[in-house]
């Protein structure tokens, strides 16, 4: 179930731009690489600008407590992916996650910030253009974050 995440292994330039800075184009990178025992994936972005922090996130099944016991199923019936990410502002935040041939999903629902993620595999699977949107009144969407990764 988590070899999917294979596709986003390794070292990754990323040029973002915001709605809020129109005329910034920021780069940065991102590093994804397994921990050992290869059941989570962890993901460090940098950015080379002030306002755009920097963040580890980890993606795997999150069904199991500490003490290894199933909260909900036994982990070859896991499903469901989520990624924990933390950044230097102090933001925490839990999303859902998807990763398959063509996309990279991330998504989490809270009815005054909702965001998602739509991540676009290329062909040559060396370059994904994504795209953050966010919800903050519970039904309008907008765009937000878009970012270009390419595999160095």
């Amino acid at each position: 179930m988590l070899q999917p995440l294979d596709r986003l292994v390794g070292l990754w330039s990323s040029e973002a731009t915001h709605p809020a800075l129109p005329d910034v184009v920021v780069s940065g990178t991102l590093t994804a690489e397994w921990l050992e025992g290869r059941r989570f994936l962890i993901l460090r972005t940098r950015n080379d600008h002030p306002e755009f922090p920097d963040a580890i996130a980890i993606i795997g099944f999150s069904e199991l407590d500490r003490a290894g016991e199933p909260v909900s199923a036994a982990p070859e019936q896991q499903t469901e992916l989520s990624m924990h990410y933390f950044d230097s502002r102090g933001v925490c935040r839990v999303y859902e996650a998807l990763v398959d041939a063509d996309t990279w999903r991330l998504w989490r629902h809270t009815p005054e910030f909702s965001q998602t993620f739509v991540g676009e595999f290329a062909a040559d699977g060396d370059t994904v253009l994504g795209l953050w949107r966010i919800c903050r009144d519970g039904a309008n969407w907008s765009d937000d974050l878009r970012v270009v990764y390419r595999r160095q």
